[in-house]
Formats: structure tokens, C-alpha cells, sequence
């Protein structure tokens, strides 16, 4: 291994395995897979091979990109597990799986998905929040379907559940290509965030 190698970052998706949901849901996810790989970024996800997932996976597979899987063992013994990746860790359940996930990486990407995909992402909005994860957050508006979380959220600062500052913890892109002028624009979030967490 070349050790002056640059290390890639390391960006974290979380996105849905339904197969059933709108097309372009999934060509979108299949865009950002190519785009991060055509950075270079590398990627960490769920590990599963349909839906949203294996979307992503596959576009960034066929750029050449690196993807890491992370799959719970029953995941695996169902045989839901992308089996092309270039990593896959298999882990003892979903805690563990997305403590893996968001532990290493640089930043978050979400895509739309239903409630693990939700759940998810208000846990890495909440540790942000708390000032225990600094990094980016970015949601794939695609087909507006963040939109109705996104007023939520508004109203919760507005009726100061959260505080204003708390708006600049996520950033929301309509396209795949703008995630990493997100990750380059986006405001730098200190530990001392936990100093306000409960105004």
C-alpha cells in the first residue's frame, strides 16, 4: 500500500431497500452512486443489493468506486446483502450497524426512504445537534420528498423545541451532482453546539 496515498472521504448513505417506489428514486440513488465514485469518494452503507441500495452500489461499482457494506447477520441469512461489494462487514444488529456507519465517516448523505431510513437520519441530526457528530449532512430532495420533513423541523425551531442555530446542521440538494459543493459549503459545526442543545 502506498502510505503518501490520499485518503478518500468516506461518505455514509443511507437510503431504502423498496423496489417498489417511483423510478426515479432509484436513478437517482444510481446517480449519486457514480458521481461519489467519480470524485473520488468512497461509500458506506447498509449493504443490501435492492431497492435504493443496491441502486447506489451498483452506479458506484461500475465507475469503479469503493463501497463498503454494512449488514446485520439476519440481513445476511435472508440473503439481502449486495454480494459485489468491495467490503462487507457483517455485525450483530442494527445498533451496531449504524454505529458502524456513521463512526468513520466524513459525511452523511440521506436519500429518501421510509422509517429506518428516517430513523437514520434524525439520530445523526440529533448527535449533531448534541456536538458528538460534526460532519456534513445532506438530503437528496428528490421528487420534493423531503419536504414535509423539512417544515417539521422548521416548526420545531419556530416553536423552539430547537434552537435557530439548529438550522444549519443539514443542507438540501435537489440533484445527486450537488452533493459535494453541499460538503464544501457546508457550515463548520463545533463540539461547543452541546453548550446550546437545550435553549
Amino acid at each position: 500500500m502506498n502510505t503518501s496515498e490520499k485518503k478518500r472521504p468516506l461518505v455514509c448513505i443511507y437510503a431504502a431497500s423498496s423496489k417498489k417506489c417511483h423510478p426515479e428514486y432509484h436513478d437517482a440513488a444510481r446517480r449519486l452512486g457514480v458521481f461519489l465514485a467519480e470524485q473520488p469518494m468512497d461509500i458506506i452503507y447498509g449493504g443490501g443489493r435492492v431497492g435504493l441500495m443496491g441502486a447506489l452500489a451498483d452506479g458506484a461499482l461500475s465507475r469503479g468506486g469503493r463501497v463498503t457494506g454494512v449488514l446485520p447477520r439476519f440481513m445476511n441469512d435472508l440473503e439481502w446483502g449486495h454480494t459485489g461489494l468491495t467490503q462487507l462487514h457483517l455485525v450483530e444488529d442494527m445498533r451496531t450497524r449504524k454505529h458502524r456507519l456513521l463512526s468513520d465517516s466524513d459525511a452523511v448523505v440521506a436519500l429518501p426512504g421510509g422509517c429506518g431510513t428516517l430513523e437514520e437520519l434524525l439520530e445523526a441530526i440529533t448527535l449533531k445537534r448534541l456536538g458528538l457528530y460534526l460532519k456534513p449532512i445532506v438530503l437528496v430532495n428528490t421528487r420534493r420528498f423531503f419536504d414535509p420533513l423539512m417544515q417539521l423541523l422548521a416548526s420545531a425551531i419556530e416553536e423552539r423545541f430547537m434552537d435557530q442555530r439548529h438550522h444549519a446542521m443539514w443542507q438540501v440538494v435537489s440533484q445527486p451532482e450537488h452533493v459535494a459543493e453541499a460538503f464544501a459549503t457546508a457550515q463548520t459545526w463545533h463540539p461547543e453546539a452541546r453548550n446550546f442543545a437545550a435553549q
